[in-house]
């Protein structure tokens, strides 16, 4: 392709509304334009970055067995009540009529659509395991779109489903589809670990996310340092039995009866304590949530935080919410902040930090105080303990009790075990060798294009742009003719790039009357990983230029051996 001719906008100044380094690079670089909020056009240069992705990801699809389908974006509001989640989608499903009245959505997601049509067509066993997937865009109407392509509204995604007999062969299609994706994100020369993670709107019963390893990434990865554990900060355990401080020393003896201390206008946990002159962990929070169904109090350590996941998966609900001030002081007689569990009619879950604790500090249930000395058993009493907190850097590995590190990730794609959780609201089923109706057994697995085209930019760049990995670079050698007005220059960058090309390596010919400094500038820019120059100067002696753009490193290769050099790179690939 000549530079010359192609579509590339380039910009010298950083976008005022870009956060992250890969919106910045990829409205610096021309690779994206924003239309709307949270919805991008994609330039040739972004668009080429995508179908390298796309192109990684059906290869390793189609080896792993799964069959490409496109499905329609717009979707009948019945498959949506069907399963429920028309009603509990919530604001980010985008709804709307035709012209006859009937209720819509744009497709954020397919599970309706591919059970609907898998239950129209699978009749027997013999039908089975089946594994369909497709590209394609999909909208949330996310409520704050940022970050670029890593939180948008419109976006491109691969999103597969596996059908299987049973638990057993589904357990199967799983971990096919875990090995393909460690292949896809392999081969798109990313830093990545897959974690454990709750399997959200989706549903099911078991998940994994792939992180892309960044300092810049909007999630928390917890990984263990000596064993293979890692998980995503909202799934993540606690196992007590690694605890490694469990709590303070009691402040005095079980004999002691409880004790209101006035806090007045005291609310906080910093603030609590301090008054109090105790330790953190000797507090006991008490938080009140609706649930969708009752109001449910959750008591942790006042130095830990409750997880909204794991209550609502151990309640069983599709949402919890904090109590609002109307409801907490309904249940309490007094404002939030001094809430506490004595005399509460309503149910008290507590984490599993909370059984050993003994001469706790709570809140009083009455605006300005809090109490002092109460104990479990003697003073109130709990429904039932669970892990209900998220896991801090103090904790240990749930699984061998080793020391923990948090790290930054990005999430580019993830694998659910839906087990019979659409099949079963939408009746789909196949008769089995015994010719007895039986529920499919179903998985999901989705990566976001797009997202992972950013994280790729987040993971590989530096002050001066770009680094693509060579697989997903839009070209993998750029040749600057620096004097396009110098015959012997253009005749030898012609040659070089059509020899290249001939070749069947990717190349972009910057033959632009431009300046050669802002050839070199554009070509970091746009992350290029091969720079072959040709200039007057090294013409002289016969040679060119040829510059790793990770490394930085040069080398003066003769005319007739160029060719030959970068055929070595892809024997050997620069990244």
């Amino acid at each position: 392709m000549r530079y010359s001719q192609l579509f590339l906008p380039t910009q010298r100044e950083t976008p005022a509304d870009a956060e992250v380094v890969s919106h910045q690079l990829m409205i610096r670089a021309g690779m994206i334009r924003k239309l709307t909020s949270g919805i991008y056009t994609y330039l040739p240069l972004g668009l080429r970055v995508i179908q390298k992705i796309e192109t990684i990801i059906r290869e390793e699809m189609n080896r792993a067995g799964a069959q490409e389908v496109l499905m329609p974006s717009v979707q009948p509001a019945e498959l949506w009540q069907e399963t429920g989640r028309w009603n509990v989608y919530g604001k980010e499903l985008l709804r709307f009529k035709d012209r006859h009245g009937r209720d819509y959505c744009l497709g954020p997601t397919h599970e309706e659509v591919i059970t609907d049509l898998v239950r129209k067509e699978v009749r027997s066993y013999r039908d089975l395991p089946l594994n369909l997937y497709q590209i394609q865009n999909k909208f949330r109407d996310e409520i704050r779109p940022r970050f670029g392509l890593m939180r948008g509204r419109e976006f491109i995604m691969k999103d597969a489903y596996s059908f299987d007999i049973d638990e057993e062969h589904a357990e199967k299609s799983y971990w096919k589809m875990y090995d393909a994706y460690v292949r896809i994100f392999e081969r798109c020369g990313l830093k990545f670990k897959a974690v454990e993670a709750d399997s959200g709107a989706i549903g099911g019963t078991f998940s994994h996310e792939f992180m892309v390893l960044a300092d810049t990434g909007e999630d928390a990865i917890v990984t263990c340092t000596s064993c293979d554990y890692a998980a995503n900060l909202e799934k993540a355990e606690i196992n007590p039995d690694y605890a490694r401080d469990r709590y303070g020393k009691p402040l005095g003896s079980k004999g002691l009866p409880a004790e209101k201390r006035g806090t007045p206008n005291i609310k906080t946990v910093e603030e609590v304590t301090r008054f109090l002159r105790v330790r953190p962990d000797r507090l006991v929070k008490t938080l009140i949530f609706e649930t969708g169904k009752e109001p449910v109090a959750v008591l942790v350590r006042g130095d830990h935080e409750v997880n909204p996941i794991k209550l609502k998966n151990l309640l069983g609900v599709e949402t919890v919410a904090l109590a609002d001030e109307t409801l907490v002081r309904e249940l309490t007689g007094a404002p939030p902040g001094f809430t506490g569990p004595l005399g509460l009619k309503i149910r008290i879950l507590a984490d599993n930090d909370i059984r050993p604790m003994e001469d706790m500090v709570v809140g009083a249930n009455e605006e300005d105080a809090h109490l002092v000395h109460v104990y479990r058993g003697r003073d109130f009493d709990v429904s039932g303990f669970a892990d209900l907190r998220f896991i801090t850097p103090s904790d240990r590995c749930p699984r061998c009790g080793k020391d923990i590190l948090f790290i930054r990730g990005i999430e580019v794609g993830h694998v659910f075990k839906l087990g019979e959780k659409y099949s079963q609201a939408m009746s789909a089923t196949y008769l089995d060798d015994q010719g007895k109706e039986r529920l499919i057994v179903m998985g999901c697995y989705g990566i976001g294009v797009g997202r992972t085209a950013a994280a790729a930019i987040e993971q590989n760049h530096d002050q001066d742009g770009i680094i693509f990995p060579w697989s997903i670079a839009p070209f993998q050698v750029t040749v600057l003719m620096l004097q396009p007005e110098d015959s012997e220059v253009a005749s030898q960058a012609e040659k070089i790039y059509n020899g290249l090309k001939e070749a069947n390596i990717e190349t972009l010919l910057d033959d632009r009357d431009e300046r050669p400094g802002v050839k070199f500038k554009d070509a970091d820019l746009i992350g290029i990983p091969v720079r072959i120059t040709v200039g007057e100067r090294g013409l002289k002696s016969g040679q060119v230029e040829i510059r790793l753009r990770r490394t930085g490193e040069t080398d003066e290769v003769r005319l007739e051996n160029v060719i030959e050099k970068v055929r070595g790179f892809f024997r050997e690939p620069v990244s």
